[in-house]
């Protein structure tokens, strides 16, 4: 492994980099992948695409029929990278945390942050003091630029060390009022193609989150494989979706992708399904990016109409059924791209487009990337055969200073902690889960994680938690938990304890199925058997009818 020299002042992120010894391989076989030694993925992403296609072209669209040019947002993310050098002290490899729902002013901060040449931190806004005060302690940021209307109780969750900055707010220490008083002009600092951009966290199986560390390639590397070979993104796209940019599903299917090939993307901050096909018909959207759960929910609505203007419909997040595929496709006559991605690989490496589509089937390897099965001893595995998905390309698993680290690279593979099989023709098909992450209408949710709030409940002796298949949203959080002596367990304690956790964690972390039992089953040694209750409700939803995720 050899490292170009770094640009970065700050070397926090370059010196908790793994060893070189637990790094995946990394794999460059596409032209399109040789980058510069020196590459900022912001300069290239708004000043390079601004000077190919121009100022005025369309970048950014909002529900209310705001839109910003190109030429706005380069502009715009100039002045916010002034702002963090002159106002507030930035240095190249600082880290900056962002909170926001999607808009264009997180683009902007997004982008700016890059040019800078700082480390871009995005988290979601619905996460609770805890959750951001750990990303706070993991991440070391040097400033937190939040949405102004979500800055309740977040001085309190990261303490004085940490600047907190408003945007969108009459503020006169607001970033968008800081930014009014700036030139706009800002040449990218020049970071090495293997400066860390970008830190993602990820739901962790052990309730710690885990943050995986992305260099400035990958952000282009991910355009130049998916992007480029599957979707074949045009000039006159527009792109749209329900996940948030704190995803790196969203960060490109709704910004690096459409700005790398000149297109535009609608941001929406929130919405139902039928709330983001309504936008899909009223907006023109071509490039659509959501769950199976979305489009079952449209479905069920018979709202499928409104998906019709649609040029490509891609599927993540979670397993996509092949009855979902095949009544999207005779009700709107779209073929859903399905793919599996991870935030360790940082986008998706298998999927298939078009008349490559086999209903069912997750895809192939996309093009620049290359993938296997491995049973548990590492080895690869024949056609037709269960085992362990591996893959190998430009972009692969790098956490931030944390021993799980060999656990998700072995020989050089990145194991996705997914169980498929793959057929003579290279096509994958997806089995299950094989670790403690629950997926759930599209989003990761780590299995000891809901059992650490769930306990921290006064009247909760202990809890375990698995996922249960559930026909709407794939998976839901199933909770078995003991009560203390005395306590009733009944409804109401049920909702008690369920709007405990939607106030510890993150909402949609919470335990839709919540079921109070006398005791939990252990080993000898004391340790919880969760496998026994994964049996129980996965034998109670094929005894009723429920598919498996």
């Amino acid at each position: 492994m050899h490292l170009s020299p770094s640009a970065h002042q700050d070397t926090f992120t370059r010196d908790n980099l793994p060893p070189a010894e637990q790094w995946p391989v990394l794999e460059f076989t596409l032209p399109e992948l040789q980058y510069p030694d020196r590459l900022n993925a912001a300069s290239v992403l708004i000043d390079e695409t601004t000077a190919a296609f121009g100022a005025d072209r369309p970048a950014l669209h909002t529900p209310d029929g705001e839109t910003w040019s190109y030429g706005q947002l380069q502009r715009r993310a100039n002045q916010v990278a002034q702002v963090l050098i002159e106002d507030l002290g930035v240095v190249p490899g600082n880290r900056v945390m962002l909170r926001a729902p999607n808009n264009p002013w997180l683009v902007a901060c997004w982008l700016g942050v890059l040019k800078a040449g700082a480390v871009v931190v995005t988290t979601m806004p619905i996460l609770r003091g805890e959750e951001v005060a750990q990303l706070v302690e993991r991440t070391r940021p040097t400033v937190l630029l939040s949405d102004h209307r979500f800055l309740s109780g977040l001085g309190e969750a990261v303490g004085a060390q940490v600047p907190l900055v408003p945007v969108g707010s009459q503020d006169p220490e607001d970033l968008v009022q800081r930014c009014a008083t700036k030139s706009g002009q800002f040449k990218a600092v020049e970071t090495a193609a293997d400066d860390v951009a970008l830190l993602g966290p990820t739901s962790g199986t052990t309730g710690v989150p885990k943050i995986t560390m992305h260099f400035h390639r990958d952000i282009l590397a991910n355009a130049d494989t998916f992007a480029r070979h599957i979707l074949k993104p045009q000039l006159e796209d527009v792109f749209a979706g329900s996940p948030p940019l704190a995803f790196t599903f969203g960060l490109g299917g709704l910004v690096v992708f459409p700005l790398r090939f000149g297109a535009s993307a609608l941001l929406t901050e929130r919405n139902t399904p039928l709330e983001l096909a309504q936008l899909v018909h009223d907006q023109g959207v071509t490039v659509l990016f959501t769950a199976p759960t979305a489009y079952r929910a449209i479905l069920k609505e018979a709202q499928e109409d409104l998906l019709k203007g649609l040029r490509i419909a891609v599927s993540a997040g979670e397993h996509l059924p092949a009855e979902t595929w095949q009544a999207v496709k005779e009700r709107t006559g779209l073929s859903l791209v399905n793919g599996i991605g991870s935030t360790e690989m940082l986008h998706v490496f298998i999927s298939a487009a078009g008349d490559d589509i086999r209903p069912g089937a997750t895809g192939k390897a996309v093009p620049g990337y290359r993938a296997a099965i491995l049973d548990v001893d590492g080895a690869e595995l024949g056609p037709n055969q269960i085992g362990r998905l591996a893959v190998i390309g430009p972009t692969g698993c790098r956490y931030l200073n944390d021993e799980r680290q060999s656990k998700y690279v072995l020989n050089g593979w990145n194991v996705t902690g997914d169980t498929f099989l793959k057929d003579k023709e290279g096509y994958f098909y997806y089995q299950a889960r094989t670790d403690g992450m629950i997926v759930s209408a599209g989003y990761n949710i780590g299995a000891p994680e809901v059992e650490n709030a769930v306990n921290q409940h006064p009247d909760v002796v202990e809890s375990a938690v698995v996922g249960r298949p559930d026909p709407e949203r794939g998976t839901v959080v199933c909770a078995f938990v003991v009560l203390r002596e005395g306590v009733a367990g009944d409804d109401a304690k049920r909702r008690e304890i369920q709007d405990f956790v939607k106030a510890t964690i993150a909402p949609y972390k919470y335990p839709r199925d919540l079921r109070f039992v006398d005791e939990l089953p252990h080993n000898p040694s004391g340790k919880l058997q969760h496998y026994l209750l994964q049996q129980q409700v996965d034998q109670e939803s094929s005894l009723t009818g429920t598919p498996a995720p």
